[in-house]
């Protein structure tokens, strides 16, 4: 991907989170990534009571590979994106390209 470097992702990703931090949300939501078994990445950002939240997302499928695939949607107020074990970063520009709209 031709996107941002890491560290830029990741200042992007802690500016998102320190932006919706107001001594309440944070106890209740936040931003979960984990890894999958087949193998992967998951990730998961609450939205309630974020800027974000009933805001269209137009879901994500895109499969090119076994190992190189990403599916990202909005679910229940919650953004899901999955991906293989090398699109961590592609699922992290997915949701912050939506978040800077």
């Amino acid at each position: 991907m031709g996107g941002p470097g890491v560290p830029e992702l990741l200042a992007a990703l802690e500016d998102w989170y320190r932006s919706n931090c107001d001594g309440d949300w944070e106890h209740s939501y936040g931003v979960t990534i984990r890894t999958l078994d087949n193998p992967g990445w998951c990730v998961d950002v609450d939205l309630q009571g974020t800027g974000l939240e009933g805001h269209e997302f137009d879901p994500v499928q895109d499969e090119r590979t076994e190992h190189d695939w990403v599916h990202c949607r909005v679910e229940k107020g919650v953004f899901k994106g999955a991906g293989g074990p090398g699109n961590l970063r592609e699922i992290l520009e997915q949701f912050l390209r939506w978040s800077a709209r």
